[in-house]
């Protein structure tokens, strides 16, 4: 027998994509006597939660919205109830619905259902720009345009790992970039450091990324991915453009992480409660010169360890005539130990633009991975 949240998934999946939420708004006051209903997204800076329709934005933290958004768990007071928009770890925003009864069955059976709107939204946004541009504060750069483009998501929670990214200056950003991909057994990770500026930049960034992603799905172990990206990059620009990178392979079953180190951003260990630099062996940056022979290394993680990926526009970030640093940095990232990966890269960026005071001018990418140990 099928329920309340079987008939707005039927209702979702054969709605226009310009109506998603219209149709499911007519759906939950047919079953919940519901009548109002808003999506916020979230922007591209994780910043401000920015309605699809007329409503003002939020961005004030303490508000309903984004406690539901940081803690993934609805909230309902004063008949108003928010709830988490996302799928698989991926957050897109959060749903507003009033009225809304504080009773919890009904409140589990409309969190499913704005569950249900997450995976629609990511099976649409192929399709549409709707759902793409009411996301944004203000206009993206053509350069910037291509690298969100060009990612996978922003975060992704399974069992055995958790995994999350940001972009900075997110409405600017050039040539910094990451890429993953995980089969259920190993999680591949490709975090790129990138140089030149503008859209050159970020047509360096992504002829490597596609480079990798073919080497990757054509079953290459790590060095041969390198090298075939190298040889791409090298193909084309004959040594005068190059990018350093950073490519890892965990094995989901017994925590052991192959890496190959391309002049790549930094990689840091938070281990019970202590900051660690992973001594990586250096090897030329991808498209240097031709037939670079890449060579890997290989560290076992502990449950529980977390990554963080850092490229050096984050370290040299400067404010007042003063650089961010390393021991600012190792200070903030031990603190981050009970954060989610997508909330300790939220947090680090904020606190890099409150150094700053403003936007990076360089660009940043922060990547962190937990390792939650083999599942039964």
């Amino acid at each position: 027998m099928s329920g309340p949240d079987d008939h707005a998934r039927r209702v979702l999946v054969e709605a226009p994509v310009d109506l998603l939420l219209d149709r499911l708004t007519a759906e939950l006051e047919r079953t919940f006597r519901i009548t109002e209903s808003e999506l916020f997204q979230v922007d591209y800076r994780l910043s401000v939660l920015l309605p699809l329709g007329d409503g003002d934005p939020i961005t004030e933290p303490g508000h309903p919205a984004w406690r539901c958004f940081d803690h993934q768990e609805p909230i309902v007071a004063g008949g108003v109830g928010w709830f988490p928009v996302g799928m698989r770890g991926e957050r897109r925003g959060v749903l507003r619905l009033a009225p809304v009864a504080d009773d919890p069955a009904q409140v589990e059976e409309i969190a499913a259902i704005a569950t249900a709107l997450g995976h629609e939204l990511a099976a649409v946004s192929a399709g549409t720009d709707i759902y793409r541009a009411s996301r944004r504060a203000r206009r993206l750069t053509l350069a910037a345009e291509m690298q969100w483009e060009l990612l996978p998501g922003r975060s992704r929670i399974r069992p055995s790992f958790s995994l999350a990214g940001q972009l900075e200056p997110a409405y600017a950003v050039r040539g910094d970039s990451f890429d993953w991909s995980d089969d259920g057994h190993r999680v591949w990770l490709a975090t790129i450091n990138g140089s030149g500026e503008g859209v050159a930049a970020a047509l360096l960034t992504s002829l490597a990324t596609y480079a990798l992603r073919n080497a990757r799905r054509g079953g290459l172990g790590l060095a041969d991915q390198a090298a075939l990206a190298d040889q791409a990059i090298y193909d084309l620009h004959r040594g005068e453009q190059h990018l350093s990178a950073l490519l890892m392979e965990l094995d989901l079953a017994s925590g052991k992480l192959t890496v190959v180190d391309a002049g790549s951003p930094r990689l840091v260990r938070l281990r019970d409660g202590e900051i660690s630099e992973q001594v990586l062996e250096k090897q030329f940056p991808l498209g240097m010169f031709e037939g670079t022979d890449y060579q890997e290394q290989c560290f076992e993680l502990r449950r529980g360890d977390r990554l963080f990926v850092l490229s050096d526009g984050v370290i040299d970030a400067t404010g007042q005539n003063v650089r961010y640093g390393e021991t600012a940095l190792d200070r903030f990232l031990r603190r981050t130990g009970p954060m989610e990966p997508l909330d300790a890269v939220r947090s680090l960026l904020g606190d890099l633009r409150a150094f700053v005071a403003g936007d990076l001018i360089d660009d940043a990418v922060v990547v962190c991975l937990d390792w939650t140990g083999p599942q039964p």
